[in-house]
């Protein structure tokens, strides 16, 4: 089979862009998708975003969202920002505002004329159960403003919120010297995260600006993340730690986060580019 396909990138965050092949067609499997992921003999991505037809008339896509190791997650910011470049760039005249669908909920994106993109990443949600995380022995437990694990002979004190994908948020003095490579891998797999987890390790600049590496759950550390930046800046609006709008520094650039607080929709913007297309024989 021949795969038509689109690279792109936001902020480094790198993606595979295809439409879903026809029903009448092999579909790709994780060992595929796999092979693609791999930056020597396939094509090489951080996640790969299959386009199909909306399931609602006001939508103007259905995307599905799958890390390099070939599992398939709820959600992807810097991924939405890229299919909402990709449909306003096919499909102009239908306008600059548009409604997508993901498997992790819908989403309201805006491509403005400088060439950003914002999308609405919905309410982040607080709640232990909906990342879903087991902490203190309980299968549903109460929200709670910092949680710990032991590691390693490490107390770890973090956020935990969900962006329609799970995360955990840590503060680090600096960033550079974060022990992503170390804390990263193993709190993603721990066994109080039914799904996994993502984690991130924040810097807090000043109330207007942080800095973030993310080790993403299925890929290791990316050069950004979307949610990843949106569930840093939650949990420290929450804490009275950052005002409403905030600069997220990332190994691949920078992206604004905005909220103003719980029950409020959070806002993700930033660049997304398109740099080659091709296609390939699987």
């Amino acid at each position: 089979m021949r795969l038509d396909f689109l690279k792109m990138q936001g902020l480094g965050n790198d993606f595979l862009v295809f439409d879903a092949p026809q029903p009448a067609r092999p579909s790709l499997d994780s060992n595929k998708l796999r092979a693609l992921a791999d930056r020597h003999t396939g094509i090489g991505f951080d996640q790969a975003l299959m386009l199909e037809a909306p399931r609602e008339a006001h939508s103007r896509v259905f995307y599905r969202v799958f890390n390099s190791d070939g599992s398939e997650v709820e959600q992807c910011g810097n991924g939405a920002r890229c299919v909402a470049a990709l449909m306003y760039a096919r499909r102009p005249e239908l306008g600059r505002e548009m409604t997508m669908e993901s498997t992790g909920g819908v989403v309201h994106a805006r491509v403005r004329e400088d060439g950003m993109v914002s999308v609405d990443m919905g309410i982040p949600n607080f709640e232990p159960r909906s990342l879903p995380m087991e902490a203190h022995g309980a299968a549903s437990p109460a929200e709670m403003p910092v949680y710990s694990l032991e590691i390693d002979g490490a107390n770890i004190e973090f956020g935990a919120v969900s962006m329609g994908n799970p995360h955990v948020v840590l503060r680090v003095p600096d960033v550079k010297s974060a022990p992503v490579e170390r804390f990263g891998p193993t709190i993603e797999r721990h066994r109080i995260f039914a799904k996994r987890t993502n984690v991130g390790f924040m810097q807090i600049v000043d109330r207007n600006r942080i800095k973030l590496r993310v080790h993403e759950r299925g890929v290791g550390e990316t050069q950004a993340c979307g949610t990843g930046a949106c569930a840093a800046v939650a949990f420290g609006v929450k804490r009275d730690l950052l005002d409403s709008e905030v600069s997220v520094d990332l190994p691949g650039g920078s992206a604004i986060v905005s909220w103003s607080g719980p029950g409020r929709h959070i806002w993700l913007t930033g660049p997304a580019t398109m740099v080659f297309t091709g296609s390939i024989d699987i």
